[in-house]
């Protein structure tokens, strides 16, 4: 039977923060941040260290609903919550389900909060995928992490036959990520933005490109056709409108090279399905037809009308059917409001 030209499979976000779907309208940092380190000291990691069980849930629960909007029915997630770590993969992967999105979990294990903050992130690594979740061993970035500690994290990740999901050479903070990295790369790696990377940076692994967090955070564009790995698409965290991603992908290698086809960029979304097979049996109809890059590369707006997911119907006539979405809006709101009060506080 032929498949109808409005059709795809369920599209896939290859790297994001769920976990930043309430940092919308978070309280202004103490101060203007004037580079990518500074992003990171004065948002992100405060952000994340006011992170609770309940900011958590309901992060996960909108960001995965935001992502069914847009017809993204799988998500590779990296997370970090510092003061709530046990447990908190677990909180992400029910939140997800509940809303009928699939998603593959990993905790940024670093350094940055001591050994045992270390300990305790490869401990809520390994708890969530020996329990039979879906996910990954996740590191923060080489430089917020000891040798030994990513030694211990490429080892956990070869006794649970997984990949690892890490930041890699996204500032230039991390700029010799490689040269500790090299010997411990494998093929089922995700190394996440590689903007300061070398052409022949020798890793293993898949680069996950994410053009608009790169320009946000003003880092640079990692021209992924440079690289001989895999390349896929993510957001970092703003939302998972991977068509959106995938048209900014494409005019940010336009911008670069005007010969640019937006096939290149279609390619790192089927990268997605490589990384997530299991959206492959997902089916969404689109607004749009045909669903060919050399049409949606010039057409906004572009939404999904009917999504199934393993079989099961999960959207249709404009919401969601296994949660209302509206309730899920007012409560991550009310949720918002008591995470950035913490914020304040800090």
């Amino acid at each position: 039977m032929s498949i109808p030209s409005n059709t795809t499979p369920g599209l896939v976000c290859a790297h994001h923060h769920l976990y930043s779907s309430l940092a919308r309208g978070m309280p202004a940092p103490p101060r203007t941040p004037t580079g990518f380190a500074e992003i990171l000291e004065l948002v992100w990691w405060r952000l994340d260290r006011a992170l609770d069980p309940a900011s958590i849930r309901w992060s996960a629960m909108l960001g995965a609903l935001e992502a069914l909007e847009r017809g993204c029915t799988a998500i590779i997630d990296h997370h970090e919550s510092p003061d709530a770590i046990d447990g908190s993969l677990s909180l992400i992967a029910e939140a997800c389900a509940e809303v009928g999105v699939r998603v593959d979990c990993a905790y940024g294990v670093t350094d940055r909060h001591g050994p045992e903050g270390a300990s305790r992130g490869l401990a809520e690594n390994e708890r969530f995928i020996r329990s039979g979740g879906r996910g990954r061993v996740g590191v923060h970035a080489a430089f917020t992490c000891t040798d030994e500690t990513l030694e211990a994290v490429a080892g956990l990740a070869a006794d649970l036959d997984v990949g690892v999901h890490i930041h890699v050479a996204e500032g230039e903070a991390d700029a010799g990520a490689a040269d500790r990295l090299r010997h411990l790369a494998a093929d089922d790696w995700l190394l996440v933005h590689g903007v300061y990377l070398t052409d022949d940076h020798g890793l293993a692994g898949t680069i996950v490109h994410n053009p608009r967090s790169n320009m946000n955070n003003s880092v640079g564009y990692s021209r992924p056709t440079r690289f001989s790995n895999p390349v896929a698409l993510g957001t970092d965290g703003i939302g998972a409108d991977m068509l959106e991603e995938f048209r900014l992908a494409y005019v940010r290698h336009r911008e670069h090279d005007v010969t640019a086809s937006p096939e290149v960029a279609w390619s790192y979304l089927a990268t997605g399905w490589d990384l997530f097979p299991e959206a492959l049996v997902d089916r969404v109809t689109w607004s749009h037809d045909p669903m060919e890059p050399w049409h949606l590369a010039f057409s906004p707006g572009v939404s999904p009308l009917r999504i199934e997911v393993e079989g099961e119907l999960v959207w249709a006539d404009g919401s969601p059917t296994r949660v209302d979405a509206d309730e899920i809006r007012a409560r991550a709101a009310e949720e918002a409001v008591r995470l950035h009060a913490r914020l304040e506080e800090m």
